[in-house]
């Protein structure tokens, strides 16, 4: 089952290109735009995420490394973006729906609640838009 997820991530990683946008939905049309929310650049390291953006939100356990055709891999979600590494470096930043400006306070969320808490409710967005996450293919 682990080979299988790996596997999926690591095609969704190579079919995906640098760009990140954000998608919208509006009167049942779908819109793309640049996304805002600042990323770590591939191939910077571990370290380099963690000195830029400080602690992650969630470090997932490492999956895959019992050989060299399946390297280790991590992920690691922060507010409003999650990081996949290659054994220490970054090979994907993407971009989730819930990405709020910084300084927001998530629905049904206290901003007095510890770091690396998640909120006790969520509500989905209302209104016309509805963001999702992408990124963006730019056909390369």
């Amino acid at each position: 089952m682990q080979t299988r997820i790996l596997a999926a991530l690591l095609c969704g990683c190579t079919l995906v290109s640098a760009a990140v946008a954000e998608t919208l939905v509006v009167n049942d049309q779908v819109q793309v735009r640049e996304s805002q929310t600042a990323t770590p650049k591939r191939g910077s390291t571990m370290t380099d995420v963690e000195k830029q953006f400080g602690a992650p939100v969630t470090r997932h356990p490492t999956v895959g490394g019992g050989s060299p055709h399946q390297p280790p891999i991590t992920r690691w979600d922060y507010n409003g973006f999650s990081v996949v590494f290659e054994r220490d470096r970054v090979i994907d930043a993407v971009v989730v729906a819930s990405a709020a400006p910084a300084g927001a306070v998530p629905s049904g969320g206290d901003a007095a609640a510890p770091a690396g808490t998640a909120p006790t409710s969520a509500s989905p967005p209302t209104g016309d838009a509805a963001p999702t996450s992408a990124a963006a293919a730019t056909g390369s």
